[in-house]
């Protein structure tokens, strides 16, 4: 069967299997109880369902196999376990919470099976920053760390509605765009139906009668299979990359400009976190959304909107750099960029002293209206009051 073909039947096979089964896992997440209760970092006022990344699962195994005989490599057998892996840890952590060292642990084990295959293999950086050859150990540290960054960087900009679908949806067109180019069909076949669960799962996330959220077990999901189509990306030989509208030496660039937003974002909160002598993975409101939401008054809507725009605009404008520009000056911009979106979002983060600050002086405010609604209401009684005792008066008269 033709790519196109398959790509459209697996397109609207994984669309419905996934738009058609939330509505069930609603059912039975509400029967049993198991919502979302909103505290003081939640951006939600009620309580709501979770465990929508449970349909992202079957869908993907659904698909691999399917379309396992288009990887050259045997690549779906090692992708299982780790989705496996990942998705009973986040099922665990959506129902009692785990630490996050267990996190990690499982984390790397899923990593594993994905580095035990050669597809994925770096060789070679092809020049980028005059780097050619790399040994396999060093590539094995060096693919691993990103990973890890990439699938927990996914995981922490899940914090209102809609971003994380909407920033896994640009992220999906991107590297169903390359992968086609390219000729690898199986990962592009990959990058399509996990879209398509992205695309049925986001109505759902926006809906106001039949929310639901994809929660760890769906983040930890998709940030593992965005790691899984960038390290393949990574890894494409010289002579896939004829076909891209970018220099060869570029690719690492517009792997970052790709995953801009949920990188760009953790490093930020990490820093914040770090500088008011926390830990990296304590939580708080400092994420790029809540700025959006909490200092700038935009919606769910419109912040994830307005955050997926920008990762597809900084794509584009980084794939037409690279079609000329050399690697050193993109790194240059690329730095540049980070440090002026450091800047601007530099003012805005909760450490404890303003924290406090917002504190008290909300409490002062909520005093000085219980005072004034106090005297209106004694005002108002002794008008009453006299009201009542010039009738009687009158009466008696």
């Amino acid at each position: 069967m033709f790519f196109l073909e398959t790509s459209v039947l697996l397109f609207i096979g994984a669309f419905l299997l996934t738009y058609l089964t939330i509505p069930k896992i609603i059912t039975v997440v509400e029967y049993k109880r198991l919502m979302d209760d909103p505290n003081h970092r939640s951006s939600h006022a009620s309580k709501t369902p979770t465990l929508g990344g449970v349909s992202f699962f079957y869908t993907l195994i659904f698909a691999l196999f399917f379309i396992s005989g288009r990887d050259v490599f045997n690549e779906a057998m090692y992708i299982i376990p780790g989705l496996t892996i990942l998705f009973i840890v986040g099922l665990k952590d959506d129902l009692v919470v785990i630490s996050p060292g267990a996190k990690l642990m499982a984390q790397a084990c899923a990593i594993a099976f994905i580095l035990a295959n050669p597809s994925f293999t770096i060789t070679s950086l092809n020049g980028f920053l005059n780097v050619n050859e790399i040994p396999h150990y060093l590539y094995l540290g060096i693919a691993g760390f990103m990973m890890l960054t990439i699938i927990n960087s996914y995981n922490l900009i899940d914090g209102i509605d809609g971003l994380a679908s909407v920033v896994g949806i640009v992220i999906m067109v991107l590297y169903t765009t390359i992968f086609y180019l390219t000729g690898e069909y199986f990962f592009a076949l990959l990058s399509i139906t996990l879209n398509a669960s992205l695309m049925a799962f986001l109505g759902f996330n926006l809906s106001s009668d039949k929310k639901i959220f994809m929660g760890d077990t769906g983040s930890l999901i998709v940030g593992f299979v965005i790691s899984i189509l960038t390290l393949k990306f990574l890894a494409l030989g010289p002579e896939s990359y004829t076909e891209m509208p970018f220099l060869l030496e570029n690719a690492p660039l517009i792997a970052i400009s790709i995953l801009i937003v949920p990188l760009f974002d953790t490093a930020r909160v990490f820093t914040i976190r770090i500088a008011n002598k926390k830990g990296p993975f304590s939580p708080d409101r400092n994420h790029t959304h809540h700025v959006l939401i909490d200092y700038w008054g935009l919606s769910h809507k419109q912040a994830s909107f307005i955050i997926g725009c920008f990762n597809l605009l900084f794509v584009m404008l980084f794939i037409v750099l690279g079609s000329k520009a050399k690697n050193l000056g993109m790194v240059i911009m690329l730095v540049s960029v980070v440090i002026f979106l450091g800047y601007i979002f530099f003012k805005y983060n909760y450490n404890f002293t303003t924290l406090k600050q917002k504190i008290m002086l909300k409490r002062k405010v909520e005093s000085f209206k219980s005072k004034g609604n106090g005297k209106k209401k004694k005002h108002k009684q002794k008008t009453i009051h006299i009201i009542k005792e010039k009738s009687k008066e009158e009466k008696v008269e």
